[in-house]
């Protein structure tokens, strides 16, 4: 069952109309709703209380989409703008923040909010999501906040979302997902006084449209229940990028230490604080496992390579790996393909454990991992100090299932 688009176009036109004239939206009026929607997931956001009162949502995508300065990103079902004023701030004025919404009275509430906020870089426009009006591959980064769960025609939405999206641009957003046990019966009943929920996905179900969509490196994650049997999610994922991905030799060199020191320099990617010499790096890295990720400019924007465990017969199998991609490139799959390729030329070659360690606050390398086929084994307390504060590392490994079995 899917949502009818004029009855939802109705209830968000009357309760826009409604936060314009002064008396707040309306619809969040069920017992429990203010700790499961709305305001309470944008805590400490230094927005004023009319914009986040106007929040609708089911979670905080700006806490989900990592942006940078200058990037482009789109908000669709943008509601009373409180998501896109928030995006404007992080993207800055070399960035641009456009809201998406399919009615007249929530952009023109949109764009109240942004004139008084004194906001320069948002813009609001009127459309539907399963038809954005913007050029292919004109948007770095797509969000929305409970709003697909809505549409009546979800592929072509996440066609829509795959066609805007730059290669190597990326989504992510909140939204409703459904138990796989509702019945139509249920979903029939979910049109109440919160939402209309009726077309809810199933996590299986929202994972097969993006792919089928043409989108990769999918991660989905249910957060908190919003209702009998339907929770709110996270969902990432990206537009593939035409990367390459190579061995690294001499000629990457200086690309190389420099993503190493990029890495280094966000505080959570090793104990280290400096990148090496290139002979340094390259005395400690076996040769036939090193790989970097080029752009079709041929930029390095990321590497991978191992480390002998030890020099005893028994660990000829086990290696201590490296993966580092360049901030800016986070998201985008690049870590994922290093991680293939790596997996791929160690296992030809016999070995059969890969292993790390990782800080615990350094999460998108852990999903990373974990995506990978990685486990975690264990936390190794407070084992050195870094910029002034004890730290631990998480062990993870990885241990083929083609090889030493």
């Amino acid at each position: 069952m899917n949502p009818d688009r004029d009855a939802v176009g109705d209830r968000y036109a009357t309760a826009a109309r409604r936060a314009l004239a002064g008396e707040g939206t309306g619809l969040l009026t069920g017992a429990g709703d203010a700790d499961r929607l709305g305001a309470v997931h944008y805590a400490g956001e230094d927005m004023p209380a009319a914009v986040t009162a106007t929040s609708l949502g089911c979670g905080n995508p700006l806490a989900v989409a990592d942006l940078h300065p200058g990037e482009t990103v789109l908000d669709l079902g943008s509601g009373g703008g409180l998501d896109i004023l928030l995006s404007a701030r992080r993207v800055g004025p070399a960035g641009r923040a456009i809201g998406l919404d399919m009615t007249d009275e929530m952009v023109t509430l949109a764009r109240r909010h942004a004139e008084r906020a004194g906001v320069t870089n948002a813009e609001f426009v009127k459309g539907a999501i399963e038809q954005i009006p913007l050029p292919d591959a004109s948007v770095d980064v797509v969000i929305s906040n409970c709003v697909i769960a809505l549409s009546p025609d979800k592929p072509a939405v996440f066609a829509e979302i795959a066609r805007v999206l730059r290669p190597g641009g990326r989504l992510g957003i909140t939204d409703i997902l459904a138990d796989d046990t509702v019945t139509d019966a249920e979903r029939a009943a979910r049109a109440d006084a919160v939402e209309c929920l009726g077309g809810a996905l199933t996590a299986e179900a929202y994972r097969a449209l993006l792919r089928e969509a043409g989108l990769g490196g999918i991660d989905v994650r249910v957060t908190h229940e919003v209702g009998d049997k339907l929770h709110s999610a996270i969902i990432r994922a990206v537009r593939p990028m035409p990367i390459s991905i190579v061995a690294l030799t001499a000629e990457h060199a200086g690309q190389v230490l420099a993503v190493y020191q990029a890495g280094l320099d966000t505080g959570d990617a090793s104990f280290e604080t400096t990148a090496p010499s290139w002979a340094t790096w390259d005395a400690a890295h076996l040769p036939e496992h090193r790989w970097v990720a080029l752009d079709p400019a041929g930029t390095v924007l990321g590497w991978t390579a191992v480390s002998a465990v030890s020099a005893r017969c028994v660990y000829a199998g086990v290696v201590e790996h490296s993966v580092y991609v360049h901030p800016r490139e986070h998201g985008r799959g690049v870590g994922h393909a290093l991680l293939r390729a790596l997996i791929d030329s160690t296992e030809q070659a016999g070995i059969w454990t890969i292993h790390s360690g990782i800080f615990p606050e350094n999460t998108a390398s852990r999903a990373l991992h974990r995506r990978a086929g990685f486990r975690e084994i264990g936390t190794r307390e407070r084992v050195g100090c870094h910029h002034g504060r004890w730290r631990d590392v998480v062990m993870i490994e990885r241990r083929s299932t083609a090889v030493g079995r």
